[in-house]
């Protein structure tokens, strides 16, 4: 048996910001059997994430920069996390009909050997499956690890978190609220304000764009200082936030979206205060934290069955609209976590 497999293809590797134009479709034929004798699993693909980080591997290699991201191949299919169903299988720990989350091609189809910590078997069918691609998968995982190991969070303190409104980010605050925490978020327009104030529970919030001096807004917004900082911009912003930190406090950077699409990246100009705060900065990537994904399991699932999580998503109906969904994401047009269907089953 086969079937027509659509995929996304990168045309050629990005400068500045990507555009739909960097991408096209291409159709191939896929069987549905994998190798004898392999560990290969066919998957239909049901969602895929839409991630920042993704934007890194459109460029050009550059030996003298460290990449954990591999570079996309011009030519070839896109990758990302993606949610998946097992259509046949060589591998002892996956059978036909399994769900599974991890990296999967930007297509229909695709044949994947299951890794750990790269791959992981869906257990619990009893949320949304889209979940597996943001709030029970990596960005899920990213924002438990980030605030809860690398933030070390103590009841009372103030925390804040700039792109607040992603998939990352509504997550931070409402576990920081969860810990007791006075919480504060930015976001770029009034409806994502809006949205981190009524429903995720963040004590306040403010849209950067309308600032003209961050370090002042943070000041509004923290008059006794900030005591965690959960980093997705970079920029002008860290800058800000360094004026306002407290001492000891604490910064967890996940990402900087400011700067993933210039040639020339923005410099930092108030590093001395790390000194005289004693701040720490710690950049963290997910990947070292999935042997703690079944504690976050534990942990989230309740929290969602009992209405204690709230989670948005904004989701692009068929691979066909991957691009345009992909590429909205640094220009703020997703509401929540961007997610493509593909297909519901």
């Amino acid at each position: 048996m086969t079937a027509t497999n659509k995929q996304v293809i990168l045309k050629d590797y990005v400068n500045g910001f990507p555009k739909e134009s960097n991408f096209d479709f291409k159709t191939n034929i896929v069987e549905f059997k994998v190798p004898g004798g392999s560990n290969s699993v066919l998957v239909k693909n049901l969602y895929l994430s839409c991630d920042p980080y993704m934007r890194m591997r459109m460029g050009k290699p550059d030996p003298s920069t460290a990449a954990l991201a591999q570079a996309y191949a011009p030519g070839q299919p896109i990758f990302g996390y993606g949610v998946s169903r097992v259509i046949e299988s060589g591998h002892p720990d996956y059978k036909k009909g399994d769900l599974l989350w991890g990296i999967v091609g930007w297509e229909e189809y695709s044949v994947i050997t299951p890794m750990t910590h790269m791959h992981f078997k869906i257990q619990h069918t009893d949320v949304p499956l889209s979940y597996y691609a943001g709030l029970l998968g990596m960005p899920g995982m990213t924002a438990y690890a980030g605030f809860y190991e690398v933030c070390s969070p103590k009841k009372g303190e103030t925390v804040y978190v700039s792109a607040a409104s992603g998939a990352v980010g509504q997550l931070v605050g409402q576990f920081a609220k969860m810990m007791g925490c006075y919480v504060v978020g930015s976001a770029g327009t009034k409806e994502k304000v809006d949205l981190l104030k009524t429903k995720f529970g963040f004590d306040d919030a403010f849209n950067y764009k309308e600032e003209q001096d961050l370090s002042a807004a943070l000041k509004r917004c923290f008059p006794k200082g900030i005591d965690i900082y959960f980093e997705n911009v970079g920029g002008k912003m860290l800058d800000a936030v360094l004026l306002n930190m407290n001492p000891l406090g604490r910064i967890a950077v996940c990402g900087m979206i400011s700067q993933y699409n210039l040639e020339n990246q923005e410099g930092v100009h108030n590093l001395s205060n790390i000194i005289y705060k004693r701040i720490r900065i710690q950049g963290f990537v997910v990947l070292d934290f999935y042997d703690k994904y079944s504690n976050f399991l534990e942990f989230v699932l309740p929290c969602i069955k009992e209405g204690k999580i709230t989670y948005v998503e904004d989701v692009a109906d068929g691979l066909e609209k991957g691009p345009e969904a992909l590429v909205g994401l640094f220009h703020g047009k997703n509401v929540g976590k961007q997610v493509v269907v593909i297909a519901r089953e």
